[in-house]
């Protein structure tokens, strides 16, 4: 898997791209959920694993935690809803107070925020399993691994 570097930056990228392509109607608003959630999204579970291994309270709810909220839709599944309103009530509060410029002036819904949270943690896993291939029992992380491991094995069974 990545590192967060790579998670924001093609978080931001997109955000960024699909600014231009949406002539302002995806915002920085919406980027900034997007990128929160394709950063930090389903990661949540591993954190929770960690903290709760480190800490040495309740491990096994951890490790149970970390199995549920890192898969892309159980964590939709899960999480979405709550941090949907949790999102809308971030973003009425800081539209409101002028910290956050919406081109509408008007706050993101909790639909939005769903989208966004879902949009969030597909793209992160789509990171996460570009990256990471399992060739031959090893992990791999570049995808031009797996396609010489095609090449490889199509030659091996003499396949054309």
């Amino acid at each position: 898997m990545p590192g967060p570097g790579p998670h924001m930056m093609y978080a931001l990228g997109t955000g960024q791209a699909l600014m231009t392509l949406s002539s302002g109607r995806f915002s920085p608003h919406h980027c900034l959920i997007y990128a929160l959630n394709a950063f930090f999204g389903p990661d949540i579970g591993s954190f929770t694993e960690w903290l709760t291994s480190t800490l040495g309270l309740a491990a096994f709810f951890g490790s149970s935690v970390e199995t549920y909220i890192h898969d892309p839709f159980l964590y939709i599944f899960i999480l979405g809803f709550p941090l949907s309103l949790l999102y809308t009530r971030v973003s009425r509060f800081f539209v409101s107070k002028g910290y956050l410029d919406s081109v509408s002036g008007v706050p993101l819904t909790v639909k939005q925020c769903l989208l966004l949270i879902s949009a969030g943690s597909l793209s992160h896993f789509f990171l996460d399993h570009l990256f990471e291939v399992i060739i031959f029992g090893f992990n791999s992380y570049c995808l031009f691994h797996t396609i010489l491991a095609k090449v490889y094995i199509m030659l091996q069974l003499g396949c054309s």
